[in-house]
């Protein structure tokens, strides 16, 4: 039998860039570690404890109805953070403001942290996958002093490491260092998160692609065709291409990322900049199908090259296969 790679060897052996605060990393995936198989115990007993089930009865700053799990993963990735002391900020999507030391965050601490705590988690309800999506960042403020705004607004360049957790058939955590894209699988009967890949590298195109296709009538001219086009077979695979969209950005992502493909959230006539957050969702899945060999962009420029403005702010994405968004690129131009 293979010898199991657990979360905590892995990146004791592969510190990338990062030997340094290598420490501080370990803490900081621990966190992450015990927070999403309290998620994951969760998740997996929904069917069974319907008090966790259904709208929360708030709605987030972005004027959605929070889910009853939302809050939930919300506060359980804030106390795992807390309880490592290695991360002086945190933004959440499902918080109006960021966090500092008066969310009991170390403000002598290194790291901000902004994160997605259950994404897609409307369709719990119907068990479909959703996911935690977190990025990692090096503090801009002074150590000692609580943090600021700054420290929220970095680039994606700027991202120590990023990530998602997939709750499905089976719990996976996917992060990035910078030197690759790594997975492990939850191993259940040992408490543990399990190498499943190293180095995990997008398909360089692919023939699926993901878009809620009910907004087609609100999208601009010009991505019309482009969904026109993967219909027939005037397109990079020269044949229809496949519709795949679950409607759960982490699931898309995944199954896009082992299979080829590309998804698609553009801007449309009701919303304009689109549906998804940059800092919390865009950004993390950017670096991480970057480290893949892939490519994420707002249909102008990468991603990772925005410049945040505000905490929550939105952006269209395009995100997968370099070939295949180079092809959406070429219409939108």
């Amino acid at each position: 039998m293979a010898k199991l790679s657990t979360l905590d060897t892995f990146l004791s052996a592969n510190p990338g860039k990062h030997q340094e605060d290598l420490n501080d990393i370990i803490k900081l995936f621990r966190a992450i570690e015990n927070a999403s198989k309290v998620v994951h115990r969760e998740v997996n007993r929904a069917g069974l404890a319907a008090h966790i089930l259904g709208a929360a009865g708030n709605t987030n700053v972005q004027g959605e109805e929070q889910q009853k799990l939302d809050v939930y993963a919300d506060e359980q990735f804030i106390a795992a953070f807390a309880d490592q002391g290695v991360v002086c900020g945190i933004g959440s999507e499902e918080n109006d403001h960021y966090l500092g030391a008066d969310a009991g965050l170390n403000k002598d601490a290194s790291f901000i942290v902004m994160m997605d705590p259950l994404d897609g988690s409307s369709n719990i309800d119907v068990n479909v996958s959703i996911g935690t999506i977190f990025s990692i960042y090096k503090r801009v403020s002074t150590k000692g002093q609580d943090v600021n705004e700054a420290d929220f607004l970095q680039k994606g360049r700027e991202q120590v490491a990023a990530g998602y957790v997939l709750y499905g058939s089976s719990t996976m955590l996917v992060y990035t260092l910078g030197d690759g894209t790594h997975s492990f699988t939850y191993e259940n009967s040992l408490g543990l998160f399990c190498l499943g890949m190293s180095h995990v590298k997008a398909p360089k195109g692919g023939k699926i692609y993901s878009i809620n296709e009910g907004n087609y009538s609100l999208c601009e001219p010009s991505l019309q065709k482009y969904l026109d086009a993967t219909k027939g077979n005037n397109n990079l695979s020269g044949k229809p291409m496949t519709a795949r969209y679950i409607g759960s950005l982490v699931a898309d992502f995944h199954r896009n990322l082992l299979k080829g493909g590309v998804y698609l959230y553009p801007g449309t006539s009701s919303a304009p900049k689109g549906k998804l957050r940059l800092q919390y969702e865009a950004n993390p899945l950017a670096f991480i199908i970057e480290q893949c060999g892939g490519k994420a962009s707002d249909g102008v420029i990468d991603i990772m090259d925005i410049q945040p403005k505000e905490l929550h702010q939105r952006t269209p994405l395009f995100i997968g296969s370099t070939d295949l968004v180079d092809e959406i690129h070429s219409y939108i131009k």
